[in-house]
């Protein structure tokens, strides 16, 4: 991914709300598949890691990214924002600049 690209992805993350929370548990297999559907459904989502979570947020962002082999566009505090292209082309709403 480019800058110019993660910079576009950045400013349409700024008006979505987080869609999931991760919380005291931590990264759960139950986490992975909620972030695998929301991602899928809408290309780019927001994480958000509550105040219980011990562990690290750009250790989570990692981690989420590996096994849904989505891009982690920004870790700001404890916000996390994901992209990964829609498989079916219906779902596909974001146009990436080159």
């Amino acid at each position: 991914m480019t800058s110019k690209q993660r910079a576009y992805l950045k400013g349409l993350a700024m008006n979505i709300d987080p869609c999931l929370n991760v919380g005291k548990d931590g990264y759960t297999p139950a986490i992975t598949e909620a972030v695998q559907e929301a991602i899928e459904k809408n290309e780019l989502i927001k994480l958000g890691i509550l105040k219980n979570c011990a562990d690290d947020p750009r250790e989570v962002a990692a981690m989420i990214a590996d096994r849904t082999h989505a891009e982690v566009v920004q870790v700001i505090g404890k916000k996390i924002v994901l992209y990964k292209q829609a498989k079916k082309e219906e779902n596909r709403k974001i146009v990436l600049p080159k």
